[in-house]
């Protein structure tokens, strides 16, 4: 059995609190698959189908900036193995196709307009290739795919974030046993402060596409969760349309309760939400009216980002090259509500005693004093004001600590309570319908060691 204490002392990599404070940020699946309204392709498309006549990458990163992103993922390569970018390895990339003439580099046109835009760029790599002779030999399609790791890990300036499918082409009767550590140690060695996700070891699927997250989620967890061969036995297995939209994560995954019976090693695995803008991850037309609205979008930003987690939003191009009006139109609103939310604080509105609390040495947040003591954060306004919501983030460099908290307001001299909760982590958001007070007390109950506050919002929208 872990100690109270172990799960205390589990820290992050500068990597991992660098990728969780992008927060929010956008997945573009584009490529042959668009072409031939797929979502699987199967690696035989001729190559004169890719000839889109309006790419417009500037447009995509403007369009997910606008949302309020901070980066993007750019699917380099999907399952059929058609490659976005002029490849050393195959002849099945842009280089051999009509797209301005075979001298296009799609992956090079979305990093230099995330770098116009001042966003992160990420790639995805599927390591299942059905257009590969040699997928399913081992170590000759590995050394396929480190080659264009290596390529797309040298060529195209930093990257944030490197996502790992957990696709491994059973259905055709040919499984590549994937090389993991060789995979993982490339990234170290060419991109240090990249991420690597889902199949990786430093950031953790939620376990669903569709957008749902836990109520409580734990940052610290067991060194399981790590193994690659967990997330492909749980990821998607057949292309039915129905995966995306089921919610298949285990609920608890780090509390006391759930690692009472823990033996091993605990490791810090944050958790990355992940859903489509759409019911495919690839555009088709056919599903023009069913583009999410702006207001779901919101609800899942609050959940994920404000649930110790980090919300990847995939948007996917036309066929054409540009991004339909529809969900250009939606990232435009969902990107009001959320400048709204964040310029809604009225903490520094108000007067603060703190009980426990005191300031770290370089004034960034508020640490406890007695660790095995409650805490307080007691806020008065002059007037009484609306408010609708209170958002907490921990200091992760003190790991994530905070086990219970409680919100009250007092009401004719009693306490009543608005919001209560379990984990903090990066960030915690909690909405409730609006209420017009003129105090707020914020309550730490239960913590498994020492904590810092590193910023407090009182939501007013």
């Amino acid at each position: 059995m872990v100690s109270v204490k172990e799960m205390a002392q589990v820290r992050p990599a500068k990597r991992q609190v660098a990728w969780q404070e992008t927060e929010f940020y956008g997945f573009i699946h584009f490529g042959m698959n668009t072409m031939t309204n797929k979502e699987w392709g199967l690696g035989n498309e001729s190559l004169s189908l890719f000839d889109p006549p309006d790419v417009d990458c500037t447009q995509w990163v403007k369009g997910m900036k606008m949302a309020g992103m901070n980066g993007v993922i750019l699917t380099c390569k999907h399952h059929d193995g058609f490659c976005l970018w002029p490849t050393g390895t195959t002849t099945h990339s842009v280089k051999y196709t009509p797209w301005k003439n075979g001298q296009g580099d799609l992956v090079a046109e979305v990093s230099q307009a995330c770098q116009q835009e001042n966003m992160k760029f990420g790639i995805y790599l599927s390591p299942w290739d059905r257009q590969s002779s040699v997928y399913g030999s081992g170590r000759a399609y590995d050394d396929i795919y480190l080659a264009q790791l290596t390529e797309l890990l040298t060529n195209y300036g930093d990257i944030f974030e490197v996502w790992f499918d957990g696709a491994n082409g059973a259905a055709e009767g040919k499984k590549q046993p994937y090389d993991w550590t060789r995979y993982f140690a490339l990234v170290r060695q060419l991109q240090p402060q990249a991420v690597m996700a889902v199949c990786g070891p430093d950031v953790r699927w939620v376990g669903n596409e569709a957008g749902k997250t836990r109520q409580d989620e734990w940052s610290v967890v067991p060194e399981a969760l790590q193994a690659a061969e967990r997330t492909i036995e749980e990821s998607q297995k057949v292309d039915d349309g129905c995966f995306g939209r089921a919610d298949s994560a285990q609920q608890d995954l780090g509390s006391r309760k759930v690692l009472a019976d823990y033996q091993g090693k605990l490791v810090w695995y944050p958790a990355e939400v992940n859903t489509s803008i759409r019911p495919g991850w690839f555009y088709h037309a056919e599903e023009d009216p069913q583009v999410r609205t702006s207001e779901e979008l919101f609800q899942i930003y609050q959940k994920s980002v404000g649930g110790n987690s980090t919300f990847l939003l995939n948007v996917p191009p036309m066929p054409n090259g540009s991004m339909a009006q529809t969900d250009l139109e939606v990232l435009c609103a969902l990107g009001q509500k959320i400048a709204a939310l964040k310029n809604s604080n009225q903490f520094s509105t108000a007067s603060c005693q703190r009980i426990n609390l005191q300031d770290k040495p370089d004034k960034s947040a508020f640490q406890s004093i007695d660790e095995q003591q409650p805490a307080q954060m007691i806020l008065t306004w002059k007037e009484a004001i609306q408010i609708s919501g209170v958002s907490i983030k921990e200091d992760l460099s003190f790991g994530q600590q905070i086990e219970r908290f409680q919100i009250y307001t007092k009401k004719n001299g009693a306490d009543c309570l608005v919001a209560q909760g379990h984990t903090i982590g990066y960030q915690r958001i909690l909405r409730f319908p609006k209420i017009k007070t003129n105090n707020l007390d914020i309550r730490i109950l239960k913590n498994r060691g020492a904590y810092a506050i590193k910023d407090v919002q009182i939501i007013s929208l």
